[in-house]
């Protein structure tokens, strides 16, 4: 019979989950509910042998119970066991989130200096040398946070969605605003890439998250883009605890 294992990743806007058989990911899914009536329907159905939660909000502390009851679960923190080390000076404030992103890149491309680069509500930068050391990064606002601020600290400008089709040059309000957010992140990434280059040389540059595929076009540098990098870094750490 095949392994089932259940990849929980709660961010601050969204709460997805990977199922895994045997080492193979099957499907990603939005969870609708994290209450723990919602998460027991979904044990009942899946019957996971083993579970794992990488969480960044505050979830219903019974939610896991729940998964220590019904699967082998283990929650991701500064006290897991890791396939690297965290010199830096509180282990304990790295966010679960980007301690799996340095997992999956750590699997992926061991022995090599790697940056793994996470769109979503914020943009986390995540450097892990070869030597296995994950040495901290750089976090700043994300797309849809870039787009609120316009927005509220200012008297006029409008609430502007993201929109693959823009130009360069904007030729009204919504298009100057997509232009330069969308842009200005892509230059921005573009720019922490040139920035480690020049300190550390040859590194493998990894791009995630559910925003990335509107970057991707615009950026220069030689990327890896895999928007389950989290879930597989999570899969990994499960693995080994």
């Amino acid at each position: 019979m095949a392994s089932t294992t259940l990849c929980f990743d709660f961010g601050n806007t969204r709460q997805k989950m990977a199922v895994f058989s045997d080492g193979h990911l099957t499907g990603i899914h939005l969870i609708e509910s994290i209450e723990p009536a919602a998460i027991a329907a979904i044990l009942e159905a899946l019957r996971p042998d083993k579970t794992i939660l990488s969480s960044v909000m505050n979830h219903p502390p019974e939610l896991e119970t729940l998964l220590e009851e019904r699967s082998d679960f283990h929650k991701l923190s500064h006290l897991t066991r890791l396939p690297f080390t965290t010199p830096v000076g509180k282990p304990e404030t790295i966010g679960a989130d980007r301690l799996a992103l340095v997992a999956a890149s750590v699997n992926l491309f061991p022995g090599k200096n790697n940056l793994a680069i996470a769109l979503g509500t914020a943009i986390t930068y995540n450097f892990v040398n070869r030597n296995h050391e994950f040495l901290g990064g750089g976090i700043s606002p994300g797309m849809e946070m870039r787009f609120r601020s316009l927005k509220d600290y200012t008297a006029l400008l409008p609430l502007v969605k993201e929109d693959w089709n823009f130009p360069l040059v904007g030729y009204d309000t919504v298009t100057n605003i997509t232009s330069g957010v969308i842009l200005g992140m892509a230059k921005e990434i573009d720019g922490f890439i040139d920035a480690y280059k020049e300190r550390y040389g040859n590194f493998n540059v990894l791009l995630t998250g559910g925003n990335s595929g509107y970057f991707v076009p615009h950026l220069k540098n030689k990327i890896f883009a895999d928007q389950n990098l989290i879930f597989k870094g999570l899969y990994a750490i499960s693995e080994c605890n």
